[in-house]
């Protein structure tokens, strides 16, 4: 495997594991009004949360980091392109991030709200436009042969990168609501639980149709589109029967294929033009130099690691359920008074 092909894969992970571990974050943004009928119950869909999800976001800056120096031709191209679509979501995640910090500044009921709007709109504007992004690139924007692009925002809005956006947000509707089952207890999980069996066969259908379109997109089928199917299907029959974990994994695994399938089809181009095949990016021409990939291989077998177990300790630590306040201890004088009181 050359270098170039290593760096492709990299961002494949990078961008998979982005949207596994961030999903989940999504989807209890969108959820968090719906499973919390009340303020504590909001508060405590976002709990599950806040410890990491800042840090699933990391996985979002290094797969644009590495775009940027591993294939600038391409970072050059797609983020000129789909600029207006990006600002609306550097919008939308930095309405969600503050949302979460802001909620509780003030007890007003109308503060409140406002802030949970901005959670939930965030939440479903960013796997959206990011769904809506990675269906462009399979399926083709005017490109020219000096790879500028030369369309508008418009011609982003087509039917396949709109389906693949819906797509993941239906997966992320469902990857929140098995994440909530499986970190709190009580109310919010039964209605956590009950969610996910309504958004499950949604979900399911969804990915049923992209793999079906992906496949008449790219011209064959690849093991990655079967897998996100089946594990669809295996999410849809989990979800809500007391196997939390199980239907977690699977949610978990049906995002990493759709996510993976898009890239598998795409290779070896980055970017499809819908003006002709002689003007696709592919991984050769929009590469940076043998130098530069090869300072960033170093680079990346020093940090990634330390990324990874940073990680894995903060979701070890935070790996209990949740649930709603803890009720105050008993007073001891009123224990030793009942306890003295002669019974009736």
């Amino acid at each position: 495997m050359t270098l170039v092909s290593f760096w492709f894969v990299v961002l494949v992970v990078f961008w998979t594991g982005f949207l596994v571990l961030e999903g989940f974050d999504f989807g209890v943004g969108m959820l968090h009004g719906l499973v919390g009928r009340d303020e504590q119950g909001r508060e405590l869909a976002i709990r599950t949360i806040a410890p990491v999800w800042d840090g699933n976001e990391v996985w979002l800056i290094v797969a644009a980091a590495g775009m940027f120096a591993a294939f600038p031709g391409w970072y050059a191209t797609m983020f000129s392109g789909f600029s207006l679509a990006f600002v609306i979501l550097l919008v939308a995640l930095i309405a969600r991030g503050v949302s979460f910090e802001f909620r509780d500044r003030r007890e007003s009921r109308r503060w409140r709200r406002a802030w949970a709007a901005a959670t939930t709109g965030g939440s479903l504007l960013a796997p959206l436009l990011i769904g809506l992004a990675l269906g462009n690139l399979l399926g083709g924007v005017p490109i020219g042969p000096d790879q500028e692009y030369t369309g508008t925002f418009v011609d982003l809005l087509n039917g396949y990168s709109l389906f693949t956006g819906a797509t993941v947000v239906l997966l992320c509707l469902l990857h929140g609501a098995s994440f909530l089952a499986l970190k709190t207890d009580g109310e919010v999980r039964e209605r956590a639980l009950r969610v996910g069996r309504w958004v499950a066969p949604v979900a399911a259908a969804a990915v049923l149709g992209f793999a079906v379109w992906t496949q008449a997109t790219a011209g064959s089928w690849s093991l990655f589109l079967v897998v996100a199917v089946l594990a669809a299907m295996a999410a849809a029959w989990q979800v809500g029967r007391g196997r939390d974990g199980v239907a977690f994994a699977a949610t978990s695994v049906t995002m990493a294929a759709v996510v993976v399938s898009v890239f598998v089809a795409l290779y070896p181009r980055v970017m499809v033009s819908s003006l002709g095949s002689a003007s696709d990016l592919t991984v050769s021409n929009t590469a940076s130099s043998p130098y530069a990939l090869k300072v960033m291989t170093v680079a990346a077998a020093v940090l990634f690691p330390v990324v990874l177990a940073y990680q894995a300790w903060t979701y070890y630590t935070f790996r209990r359920r949740i649930g709603g306040p803890a009720t105050a201890p008993p007073d001891p004088d009123q224990a030793a008074r009942q306890a003295t009181t002669p019974e009736a």
